[in-house]
């Protein structure tokens, strides 16, 4: 069954393909959506090329709504977009697409029904279909080349969603096995190299050796280094005194 996710329903109008509506089911699933409609595909259905296009969604396919014509498809929501890459003569509010989902997720947590319709390949939703909608979605795509791939368009469109309603940071480090450093552990590292550094003579004259190991301790506070890399750091700069006290 469907999951109890609250989510926009996605309609796709007289696909031409199975393998497209295949992608798109799994497109849609790797976003956490899974109410998918179907309105009138033209090679029929079920369609053994889209089961084996979705590749791990065949669930969606399972659980499609299918109906003859979009009126059907549409008649139980409040609001839907129409998705198009073309200029309408059509007076429509037009979203991009993180905005849409935007204004879907505040619909739908508000107890309306959503759906997001997906026109056919080769020319995507006529006009007597986006006059069904109450706003377009324009994806801002090369204008010399505005055609997208139906899969493609659901999964831009399933990934705004999905930003909408978790929590995406928008950068984040793998720390693999380690931790951040501490302070206290920064502190130490730069204690261990200021005083072999001072052996070697390296802080001179005498009179700049205080601006110099100002400038040296404010490097390392800038570098977001991890145990580990402090661990490295020790263990580097002591086999290069073992090295030099061999030689010497």
């Amino acid at each position: 069954m469907p999951s109890d996710t609250p989510q926009p329903a996605f309609v796709l109008v007289r696909p031409q393909m199975g393998e497209n509506v295949g992608a798109a089911a799994r497109a849609m699933w790797n976003f956490g959506l899974d109410r998918m409609r179907i309105v009138a595909p033209r090679d029929g259905w079920p369609n053994p090329k889209a089961v084996a296009m979705a590749s791990g969604a065949g669930r969606l396919l399972d659980e499609a709504r299918l109906a003859e014509d979009l009126a059907g498809a549409i008649e139980d929501c409040d609001f839907v977009f129409a998705t198009t890459a073309r200029p309408r003569e059509l007076t429509k509010p037009v979203y991009s697409p993180e905005a849409a989902m935007k204004l879907a997720a505040e619909k739908i947590a508000a107890g309306e029904k959503v759906a997001v319709m997906f026109g056919p390949e080769r020319a995507g939703l006529e006009n007597e279909d986006i006059a069904r909608a109450n706003a377009i979605i324009s994806v801002p795509v090369n204008p010399e080349f505005a055609s997208l791939n139906l899969g493609q368009c659901v999964l831009l469109t399933a990934y705004e969603w999905r930003r909408q309603v978790t929590e995406v940071a928008p950068v984040v480090t793998g720390l693999g096995k380690s931790d951040w450093a501490s302070h206290a552990d920064v502190d130490a590292l730069v204690n261990h190299y200021e005083d072999r550094l001072d052996d070697a003579g390296f802080f001179f004259p005498p009179d700049k050796a205080p601006s110099m190991k100002t400038v040296f301790r404010n490097m390392f506070s800038r570098m977001p280094l991890t145990r580990a890399d402090v661990q490295m750091l020790h263990g580097i700069m002591r086999q290069m005194v073992r090295w030099k006290e061999k030689r010497d």
